[in-house]
């Protein structure tokens, strides 16, 4: 079977970005099936190809995968009205390849959700299979966290949404908020599955040679953040923590900030004002490099601004590699997440908005390391029963394989 996959943000282990569509799409492979996988140019990512565009993409196979990349770079310190050029583009230049590539099955994933736009025609004009991923509710999360107000904007993405749910054979939640919010739209639930994002044990289980950011000495707890620099990660709430350690003059803390985003100058600019000298900066790396930062690290924050919507409809790659990596995770938001770290006593989960809560948990974890160490057995052990990726992504390789008819 050849599976058609539309993803504008896939990236190979090389870059810094999520791989699930990488690890799915390889999944496939390793079932007997095929792969196109069609996307754009990720600031963060790395799509494995390196020939010159020609008349805007390029193509060549990339560990067995067939990628189609066009030549429309996006990265996340662009401007809302850049972004959505960027996502159109992608769109509508996907439409000629949903239309002409061959295809069993046609599956898209989001964000963003213009990413439907190809399966939609692909499914109504072809009358192929048609899979939709859904990562993160659109309009719900933009219209929750005030991005996006404009009513006829919102009006025509929860058109999009109703079209792209409705159009699809099956859907693929990655949380239980997600699964409930497609449902809510009218959708039966027998065609939607729920696979969260997963742990990839083999990379992060096992690293080689692991290192900590120059300046941190080995008796300092490192917590460390890893992913986007963005308004809806709310990492404000690292450094009014940061700040309140500063003042309790908790010298034995560290806490390291790994990645890129739009809100990465005003977060340095912010921490330099206040001497946040407890907090470093540090550019994205590989997963690779990433696995052995987190085995020298301590605590994994996950963190995410006070917005209801996040609490069940979100499933953050980092958190699932955190636990892959045996580290312990400090949530600050209510949720499935923050439930899954206190059934599983894998970390800490605080409130929201509380920097004092936020400091105690970083001083705890800092002055009962025995403890800690115990708290990131079990994270391994949750990783290893309910998350590993190779489980997962079985399942998922059957669910969209068997849209097939």
């Amino acid at each position: 079977m050849h599976v058609l996959y539309f993803h504008q943000h896939f990236s190979t282990p090389q870059g810094s970005a999520g791989t699930r569509s990488y690890e799915m799409a390889q999944a496939l492979i390793r079932s007997g099936h095929s792969v196109t996988m069609v996307c754009g140019s990720y600031a963060q990512g790395n799509t494995g190809l390196s020939a010159q565009f020609k008349k805007g993409r390029r193509r060549g196979t990339v560990d067995g995968i067939d990628v189609i990349e066009f030549d429309l770079n996006y990265g996340n310190h662009m401007g809302f009205v850049q972004r959505l050029g960027v996502f159109l583009k992608f769109a509508f230049g996907s439409i000629g390849v949903a239309l002409r590539e061959p295809a069993d099955v046609v599956f898209a994933t989001t964000t963003p959700l213009t990413a439907g736009i190809p399966g939609i025609f692909a499914r109504w004009l072809r009358r192929k299979p048609f899979v939709f991923e859904v990562r993160d509710l659109w309009p719900e999360l933009p219209k929750a966290m005030k991005v996006i107000t404009n009513p006829v904007v919102l009006w025509l993405m929860s058109v999009l949404e109703w079209a792209s749910y409705r159009s699809a054979d099956r859907l693929v939640g990655l949380s239980p908020g997600i699964v409930e919010g497609i449902a809510a739209r009218g959708v039966d639930k027998t065609r939607i599955a729920m696979v969260p994002n997963g742990c990839d044990l083999e990379l992060f289980a096992t690293p080689e040679d692991a290192w900590r950011p120059e300046g941190v000495r080995d008796d300092q707890l490192l917590a460390i953040f890893t992913g986007t620099h963005g308004n809806a990660n709310g990492l404000d709430a690292v450094l009014n923590a940061a700040a309140v350690l500063k003042e309790r003059k908790r010298d034995d803390i560290r806490i390291a900030l790994v990645g890129q985003g739009r809100e990465k100058p005003k977060l340095k600019t912010t921490a330099e004002a206040r001497s946040l000298d407890n907090v470093l900066f540090l550019d994205s790396v590989p997963k690779t490099k990433l696995a052995r930062l987190m085995a020298g690290a301590d605590l994994g924050l996950q963190i995410l601004r006070n917005v209801p919507a996040f609490y069940f409809g979100t499933s953050p790659n980092k958190f699932f590699d955190y636990i892959a990596a045996g580290l312990p995770v400090l949530n600050n938001y209510p949720g499935w997440l923050a439930g899954l770290i206190e059934e599983n006593n894998c970390g800490f989960a605080v409130p929201p908005d509380d920097p004092a809560a936020f400091a105690d948990a970083l001083i705890e974890a800092s002055e009962h390391r025995a403890d800690l160490r115990q708290k990131g057995i079990n994270a391994q052990a949750l990783a290893q029963a309910r998350f590993s990726r190779a489980e997962l992504s079985n399942e998922w390789v059957q669910w969209v394989t068997g849209a097939w008819r």
